[in-house]
C-alpha cells in the first residue's frame, strides 16, 4: 500500500495535512516500510491564493501522480476528508510522533 503522511523537518507527523510544507510517500508491505521518499510540496503557502477547489485539485494531482492509496494524518478538515473519500483513498487519522512509524502502523493492508 502506498501511504502519504505530512512530515516535519525532524521526521515527526506534521500537525497539518492540507497545509503541509512537506510530505512523505511510503510503500508499506506487510507492516514494513519498503520505500520512503519525502517531497517539499509547499501546500502551506499554496493554500492561500485561489479557491479551495484549486487547492484540493493540487493535492489530488500529487496523490494520483504518486499512486497514493492511503493518507495518514493527525487531523484532516471535513471538506478535504470528503475529497479523499471520493478519490477512494483510505484515511487514517489520529497519527502523531514518528512519521515512519505512523506510516508503518497504518497497516499496509488494502481496505476491503
Amino acid at each position: 500500500m502506498v501511504v502519504c503522511v505530512p512530515v516535519t523537518g525532524d521526521g515527526a507527523v506534521d500537525h497539518s495535512w492540507g497545509r503541509a510544507r512537506r510530505v512523505a510517500v511510503a510503500e508499506v508491505t506487510g507492516g514494513r516500510l519498503a520505500s520512503w521518499a519525502e517531497f517539499d510540496v509547499g501546500w502551506d503557502t499554496l493554500n492561500d491564493p485561489g479557491s479551495e477547489g484549486g487547492h484540493h485539485a493540487r493535492l489530488a494531482r500529487f496523490l494520483l501522480d504518486h499512486r497514493v492509496e492511503a493518507v495518514v494524518a493527525g487531523h484532516i478538515g471535513g471538506p478535504m476528508e470528503h475529497m479523499l473519500g471520493k478519490m477512494g483513498l483510505r484515511v487514517v487519522l489520529g497519527a502523531s510522533g514518528d512519521a515512519r512509524e505512523a506510516a508503518r502502523a497504518s497497516g499496509g493492508q488494502t481496505p476491503e
